[in-house]
């Protein structure tokens, strides 16, 4: 299953207590394939360090860069679904390149994915 995770499930998905954390168990045992593009990857990296420490994030971006079930894509068209949150876009743009159907968030910018006709590809 191709997937693409919204920077807030990754984030959390690294805590063992997590709710989120067979998602990321999921990854690391190749039972999921993770569809980024570099913009999503420079967030998760922004993010991942301000949340917990420069280490951290180091160490997510190389065995994310090393994983084979990680897919890093070109995005070449910007789609503009969602106009609550622009930033989000980037999410509903690699899922359309990457021919993802499943968008992994709790952000609710993301419900338009499920009304569009573009998530039934």
């Amino acid at each position: 299953m191709r997937i693409v995770l919204d920077t807030n499930v990754l984030l959390t998905s690294l805590l063992k207590t997590s709710k989120h954390r067979p998602i990321f168990d999921a990854l690391l045992n190749k039972e999921i394939s993770l569809i980024i593009s570099n913009e999503i990857f420079q967030e998760y990296m922004e993010i991942i360090e301000y949340k917990t420490t420069p280490e951290i994030a180091k160490n997510v971006g190389e065995l994310l860069t090393n994983l084979e079930n990680v897919e890093q894509i070109k995005v070449y068209y910007n789609w503009l679904l969602i106009k609550e949150d622009p930033d989000d876009n980037k999410f509903i743009d690699c899922a359309i390149a990457g021919n993802v159907k499943y968008i992994v968030s709790n952000d609710k910018h993301f419900n338009i994915w499920k009304n569009d006709r573009f998530s039934k590809c």
